[in-house]
């Protein structure tokens, strides 16, 4: 049996993310809000386009691809589709589904070339009546892998109209109400403005769902409490690192109350020895930490937490705890990721603080031209030094080419985020 989805929905007009489509005026950060749903437990977010001419629709389709390139959980895309080309633009930002409006006459021509272009895996039609069903009946099964239906109105007999698996769409939260719908086999996840509430605290309902017997796509440990080895105190220390730069953050305790609130709610919850009680990192501050993974030691009696931290870790303001240097070696970086970035930090410093004499300077100062003529220079190098057996000429020349290829991401304004963003999701 299928995970059963919790469905956010992203509104975008002029690049923002928006309350609805009938609410215009508060916007929000998209990348931001993106992020607060995909460290909450959000499985899938819808991001509709609102716009009202091309230039509008090209800024919203570069927001859409900036959350796909920067968030975990999978998109899908849908508003403003009226031609094959939309469709596409939708799933070359990233989307891995494309919804279509089943209100729209000229969407039953367009499913049967998109679904034949792209797969109906990718093809996805929101619904506020049952004609376009009885008018597609023949082919719908065959060309769309899910329907989102818009009015709850709909739900009495449709599972008599069609076998297509469907979101629905559930504005108002009532736990009862939603645990009858996710029972239902053909009812795939759910969607609705107290979903696209920040504040609504989706790990604790879908525990609380899962307890009621759904399947959901929440955290199902392997080991619990009983397994570990806890102090003389009754606690486990947790180490806590970022989990995508690997930087340790801080260590605190925890007991077996804290560690199964922090399953159930995805929140770094501790136990503090000095006020004797649980508390929630961050609940004060903001500075939440949303678990990405908790694993044990081989002694069973220590805890890795990799999480996703809000803001700062340190309550002194700093980013880690870890900052009063007691002794240190210098030594030679070789971890790839952390040479690309610091190479590009010096790049970046030098068009930011200009420095005479620097050949980096000097390529910022002949321009684009420039520095495009240099990387195509040493891309050919590359190929020649390839000929020869020695592999020595080769590594040079690639060095040679990565350090103008990050004078060239620097003059775009493009970072290594971005480029290991677009590499991740191919």
């Amino acid at each position: 049996m299928e995970h059963k989805n919790i469905v956010a929905t992203i509104y975008l007009k002029d690049g923002m993310a928006v309350k609805s489509p009938t609410e215009l005026d508060i916007k929000k950060d998209v990348l931001e809000l993106a992020s607060v749903y995909d460290d909450s437990g959000i499985d899938k977010i819808i991001c509709y386009d609102l716009s009202t001419d091309d230039e509008e629709h090209e800024k919203n389709i570069l927001a859409i691809r900036e959350i796909n390139r920067n968030i975990q959980i999978k998109t899908a895309g849908g508003g403003n589709i009226k031609r094959l080309e939309d469709v596409k633009k939708l799933l070359y930002a990233g989307c891995i589904e494309v919804i279509l409006n089943g209100s729209k006459p000229e969407t039953i021509d367009l499913i049967k070339e998109a679904s034949a272009r792209f797969g109906a895996e990718k093809m996805l039609v929101s619904l506020t009546t049952v004609d376009f069903l009885f008018k597609t009946k023949e082919f719908l099964s065959d060309n769309v892998h899910e329907l989102l239906i818009m009015n709850k109105g709909l739900l009495e007999g449709l599972e008599n109209i069609t076998t297509i698996p469907y979101i629905v769409q559930v504005d108002e939260f009532d736990f009862d109400y939603i645990e009858t719908l996710l029972k239902s086999e053909q009812i795939r996840g759910i969607s609705g403005a107290f979903i696209n509430d920040t504040n609504s605290d989706i790990m604790r309902i879908k525990s609380d769902l899962s307890d009621a017997g759904i399947k959901m796509d929440n955290f199902e440990p392997k080991l619990s409490w009983s397994d570990l080895t806890p102090n003389s105190d009754g606690l486990v220390p947790a180490v806590v690192q970022d989990f995508q730069t690997g930087e340790v953050l801080m260590v605190a305790y925890m007991n077996e109350e804290s560690l199964n609130n922090t399953i159930r709610t995805g929140k770094m919850t501790y136990y503090s020895r000095s006020r004797q009680s649980l508390w929630v990192k961050g609940e004060t501050s903001g500075h939440f930490q949303y678990v990405k993974s908790l694993t044990a030691d081989c002694d069973f009696d220590t805890i890795l937490a990799k999480v996703s931290q809000v803001g700062v870790a340190c309550h002194t303001g700093a980013s880690s705890c870890f900052f009063n240097e007691i002794v240190k070696k210098e030594y030679v970086e070789r971890n790839p990721l952390k040479v690309f970035e610091d190479v590009y930090a010096v790049i970046a410093d030098r068009k930011q603080n200009p420095k005479e004499g620097s050949y980096t300077n000097y390529l910022f100062d002949k321009g684009l031209d420039k520095i495009l003529k240099k990387v195509g220079e040493e891309a050919t190098e590359i190929v020649i030094a390839a000929k020869n057996p020695d592999s020595e000429e080769t590594k040079y020349e690639i060095s040679d080419f990565l350090y103008h290829m990050m004078v060239l991401m620097v003059e775009k304004g493009v970072t290594w985020e971005d480029i290991t963003s677009e590499l991740a999701q191919r």
